[in-house]
């Protein structure tokens, strides 16, 4: 037998004395004795992680970003409308897939309906805004009910999408396309 493995027979032997005066905790309604081992189980308290968040007037602020759009987004609890810089939602966002993308966070987390947004948009795109907003939004609603966290971050709503469009180079028509090639 060589000395490492004694090593390791020694420091299992010792783990299974500690582990014999050890006592597990089995909740008090199973009661039925049997020879498989006890299990520990840990005690979680139902407290969020995080504080609530909010303002004067009730609501929570974020702020959103996407491509080159920046959102600044408020939300409180309301009927369910929507306001981007002034203007409705359906008239803002024409397009149902934009206006889809800023109502994700809502209907993740079975608050459609719940809460007012007012968001403020500037740069970029429609596509890009509707991204911002969706991320303000979301991170807003954390900020109102920290306990959505969770639901939240699983669907990948509180991560910032840092893909942004690459910078035109020198010499080139664009970021990597090339001038027309002439061979005469």
């Amino acid at each position: 037998m060589s000395e490492i493995e004694s090593d390791n027979r020694q420091s299992l032997a010792d783990l299974g004395a500690l582990t014999s005066g050890v006592e597990a905790v089995a909740p008090e309604a199973e009661s039925v004795e049997s020879d498989a081992p006890a299990v520990f189980v840990p005690i979680v308290s139902n407290a969020p992680l995080r504080e609530q968040e909010i303002d004067a007037q009730g609501r929570a602020y974020a702020t959103g970003r996407r491509k080159d759009a920046v959102a600044r987004v408020w939300v409180k609890p309301g009927t369910g409308k929507i306001i981007v810089n002034g203007r409705d939602q359906e008239i803002y966002f024409a397009r149902p897939t934009l206006r889809l993308v800023i109502n994700q966070p809502f209907t993740v987390t079975d608050r459609t309906g719940q809460y007012d947004v007012v968001a403020t948009v500037k740069g970029g795109g429609l596509s890009g805004q509707a991204g911002a907003v969706k991320h303000g939004i979301s991170q807003a609603l954390t900020k109102y009910e920290p306990i959505l966290r969770g639901t939240v971050k699983a669907e990948g709503f509180l991560t910032r999408d840092s893909r942004t469009v690459e910078r035109k180079k020198y010499g080139r028509a664009k970021a990597r396309k090339s001038f027309q090639f002439s061979k005469r």
